[in-house]
């Protein structure tokens, strides 16, 4: 495999980042959405500078990104991880590259807690989590449907070593 380059997002990346959601909302168990946002929503949805793009022969095949999860002032250190990959790139790394400059990026820019809720069928993901540092805090039952199914949530969290 040709060498990943892990950068900043930039505006020209949102079709593609956009596309790779698409594809995640597909699998029926990445995410309750059933539709792929705006450009704008999802660009207002997400931290302005704490969101990467993985580039392999400059094609974004890959992205990670952080949500606030409340707009209260007290969890402004608190945010929600997104990260997606391409279905052509599973299982190459390349989400562990892009939590590694998250993870670092967050922490210099003040976050003391990542979290996730991940689908508990969802096993990659839970792994992968496990991996990057984050530990589970419980199973959310029920939390929500999907096309009239109800699902089961894993809340994880990683506390910064910083902070």
């Amino acid at each position: 495999m040709d060498t990943v380059f892990i950068r900043k997002m930039e505006q020209k990346d949102i079709a593609e980042v956009l596309k790779i959601y698409k594809e995640g909302i597909e699998t029926g168990m990445a995410t309750f959405q059933t539709e792929v946002p705006s450009e704008y929503m999802w660009d207002e949805g997400h931290h302005a500078t704490l969101r990467f793009v993985a580039v392999l022969d400059k094609i974004v095949v890959g992205w990670i990104a952080i949500s606030p999860v409340s707009t209260r002032a007290v969890y402004s250190g608190v945010g929600e991880v997104s990260v997606y990959i391409s279905n052509d790139c599973k299982g190459k790394g390349i989400a562990s590259k892009l939590f590694e400059i998250l993870i670092e990026k967050s922490e210099k820019a003040g976050f003391w807690t990542l979290q996730s809720s991940i689908f508990a069928i969802n096993a990659s993901s839970i792994r992968l989590h496990k991996k990057m540092g984050f530990r589970i805090v419980g199973t959310r039952e029920k939390i929500a449907q999907l096309h009239e199914k109800w699902h089961d949530t894993v809340i994880m969290e990683k506390r910064s070593t910083i902070k």
